[in-house]
């Protein structure tokens, strides 16, 4: 935040360097304390994005990423190569927990479906079940309304 002046008994000024947003963000992330064996992955995969999502078995959704948030842009969003790299954070994250095993929840119809189980699967952890909550409409749109001419 810049820097201060310090004062000495000796009637000496001294300039004391405070440390800068830089610097503060250099130190290295804390650890969490919580240990999680099982938990819900879950998958939302777009034409457009790809989103990966874990949580604890209540619910609770403790850290996510997407395709987007990696760096990803434009149509590169949509890619299995981008959901494959979402998938490998959430795995390394995930094991970092002390996690053992998890539930997968896949939702849409997206290309970056299988690539990122597969890539999470490359952490170690166990997957249990692999359910599928794609929407699917029991009768399709509604149709459109009869031309007059």
């Amino acid at each position: 935040m810049g820097k201060t002046k310090v004062i000495n008994e000796e009637k000496k000024e001294v300039v004391a360097k405070t440390e800068t947003k830089a610097e503060a963000k250099a130190t290295p992330a804390k650890t969490s304390k919580k240990k999680i064996i099982s938990g819900v992955v879950r998958v939302d995969a777009t034409f457009n994005n790809t989103k990966v999502f874990f949580a604890d078995r209540l619910g609770n959704v403790l850290f996510w990423s997407s395709a987007g948030a990696l760096g990803f842009r434009g149509a590169k969003k949509g890619t299995p190569f981008a959901a494959s790299k979402v998938g490998d954070l959430i795995g390394s994250r995930a094991v970092s927990l002390g996690v053992k095993d998890v539930e997968v929840i896949v939702r849409g119809v997206g290309s970056g479906r299988e690539p990122a189980i597969r890539a999470f699967m490359g952490s170690g952890i166990e997957i249990t079940s692999i359910k599928d909550t794609t929407p699917v409409p029991h009768n399709g749109p509604k149709a459109k309304k009869p031309r007059r001419v």
